[in-house]
């Protein structure tokens, strides 16, 4: 399993619902949860492994502390009030952070692997992080959140990005 990196065209696609929670569906999770501590980061949604499901893991604590470990399927937000701009930073767009404006408070629905719905009111950090993995999920990008001046502060590092993923990787052959 492998981060994609902006402009992967696979991050601008809807994930799928996932209707059943299988056994498979766990251990990709699971898996995802080890990608996103490798890659320091505290949440991954599915697409971003290229996976089109309407499926995320977070930690806002760190891989220390694994006991707030969450799996949310389904997840959506069903309330919100507030807003808070704070510099954010994705890992699919690598050394790339910028202002980005949130709701304060937020309501979220979803399904735990147990299949138990959960309902949870996040503030601060997992409001943020609720709402930049339900974002991934449908296909919604921190650029596309960006306040205009961060997007200005970041245009150069986003047309490397689009550069590198244009240019094929050359291996030298011996």
């Amino acid at each position: 399993m492998e981060i994609l990196r902006y402009p992967n065209p696979i991050l601008r696609k809807k994930g799928a619902a996932v209707r059943e929670i299988t056994p498979e569906v766990a251990a990709r999770a699971k898996e995802m949860l080890e990608v996103m501590y490798e890659a320091k980061g505290v949440g991954l949604a599915a697409p971003q492994v290229g996976w089109s499901a309407q499926l995320c893991v977070m930690n806002p604590a760190s891989r220390d502390d694994r006991s707030r470990e969450m799996v949310c399927v389904n997840p959506v937000i069903v309330e919100a009030e507030g807003e808070v701009v704070e510099d954010e930073g994705c890992l699919s767009f690598p050394d790339i952070r910028g202002n980005i404006p949130r709701f304060s408070k937020v309501t979220c629905r979803y399904y735990d692997l147990a299949g138990n719905r959960m309902e949870l009111v996040a503030e601060g950090l997992l409001a943020r992080m609720f709402q930049h993995e339900i974002d991934h999920l449908n296909g919604r990008l921190i650029i596309d959140r960006m306040t205009p001046a961060s997007r200005l502060k970041v245009r150069s590092a986003l047309k490397e990005l689009e550069r590198e993923q244009r240019t094929p990787s050359r291996v030298a052959v011996r």
